[in-house]
């Protein structure tokens, strides 16, 4: 099936409660599917019509909030329109899970890149980016757990249209073994109840004197240890999903014939899986190459990333993202991340693909050949290229 059918079944199996449904390409079928999925009574669900993206975000805090399990998806302007919503979610540590359809934003462009969900990496929201149809089920049923244990929101990005409308095998557990795996106890996070009311997201001040309960940057401080202690969370709770569906992904990166590696390629969502074929075949011709997917970008990997650098000598980060004036996102979080390590890897930027721009094999292995000749000549300066771009222009 599509991906986005494979989000709306994720969604079914971890029978959520409220689905809070607004149209955008190339989101559209997730909603519709599930419309159709209530409506058929294949899931007892309340389907709210929203009138927009913001809505959509308050009808699942509300719910939320109240004890019931969420589910709802965007892409692009609609993510965008959520902004505001996000905070609120993160900061109410609300365990929301909605599936975020990658898609350019400004100007006019419905294909992929992931500067709309990029953009909401500082929201409190934990972040994933899959690479195929099957990641997309089994992280959207991991992220149900994950959230309802770390009391945080969750997004699962993928590549709009590339994996949205590509229909690939899917393998669909058991619904006993998904029931056993994320229980949902509604009481676990509920905090509206009647007979204990208390107010929130109110007026929350900084606590100097006479001005209300000192709370906000505890508030802050809770949720960032929260965001922090899922590195292991994550691990724990893939393991328990490998026990019962037979399927792993690790933390949050995958490496991909990095033992030896000299260059390592790092990449997110489909950009991750073809880079294993530009390895592959630079590996059949004796270099030393592997590939590093960010499954993971909040919280961001760099103890991963630290411990990689130990024995890699280059590091290629491929970004579908811009932040302008800085490079890539991964770019600059990589560059961060390996600030005082003690043998300092060249770190090189390659800003590819943006609003769906083709990135094919050949072009990832062109990147793998411009780094290993910076590294030859003994260069350490750090550069960010807006690959497959320059030329053309001139």
């Amino acid at each position: 099936m599509t991906g986005n059918y494979s989000a709306a079944e994720a969604a079914r199996f971890a029978r959520v409660e409220v689905v809070a449904a607004y149209p955008i390409t190339p989101q559209t079928t997730i909603v519709e599917r599930l419309a159709k999925i209530i409506e058929e009574g294949k899931l007892k669900a309340r389907y709210v019509r929203v009138e927009s993206e913001h809505s959509a975000m308050a009808a699942c805090i509300g719910a939320s909030a109240a004890g019931a399990r969420v589910f709802t998806a965007t892409s692009s302007h609609g993510l965008l329109y959520m902004h505001e919503m996000l905070h609120w979610a993160s900061i109410m540590r609300l365990p929301v899970v909605m599936c975020v359809v990658n898609r350019a934003v400004g100007p006019w462009n419905i294909h992929v890149d992931h500067n709309d969900s990029v953009s909401q990496r500082d929201t409190g929201w934990i972040q994933f980016y899959v690479e195929d149809n099957q990641e997309i089920f089994d992280t959207i049923i991991q992220s149900y757990k994950i959230s309802e244990q770390a009391l945080l929101p969750s997004m699962i990005c993928m590549d709009g249209f590339v994996l949205s409308h590509t229909s690939q095998p899917l393998e669909l557990p058991c619904q006993e073994d998904i029931d056993q795996l994320i229980p949902h106890d509604q009481k676990g996070h509920m905090l509206l109840d009647v007979d204990s009311p208390m107010t929130l997201g109110s007026l929350n001040m900084d606590g100097t004197e006479g001005e209300g309960i000192p709370a906000y940057m505890e508030h802050r401080y809770f949720a960032d240890k929260a965001m922090e202690n899922i590195r292991q969370t994550l691990r724990t709770i893939d393991e328990e999903f490998r026990k019962k569906c037979g399927r792993s992904y690790g933390g949050l990166i995958q490496e991909y014939r990095c033992d030896d590696a000299e260059v390592v390629m790092v990449s997110m969502g489909t950009l991750a899986a073809q880079a294993k074929l530009a390895v592959d075949e630079l590996r059949n011709e004796g270099y030393k190459v592997g590939a590093v997917k960010l499954r993971v970008f909040r919280p961001f990997p760099a103890e991963e990333l630290r411990k990689l650098a130990e024995r890699v000598k280059a590091f290629a980060i491929v970004d579908r993202n811009v932040s302008y004036g800085s490079g890539g996102a991964a770019f600059t979080e990589t560059k961060a991340a390996l600030y005082g390590v003690k043998e300092q890897p060249l770190v090189l930027g390659f800003i590819v693909g943006l609003g769906g721009r083709d990135v094919t094999p050949s072009h990832q292995r062109t990147i793998f050949e411009q780094t290993a000749r910076v590294l030859e000549k003994g260069r350490t300066t750090e550069a960010e290229i807006w690959f497959n771009l320059k030329k053309e222009m001139q």
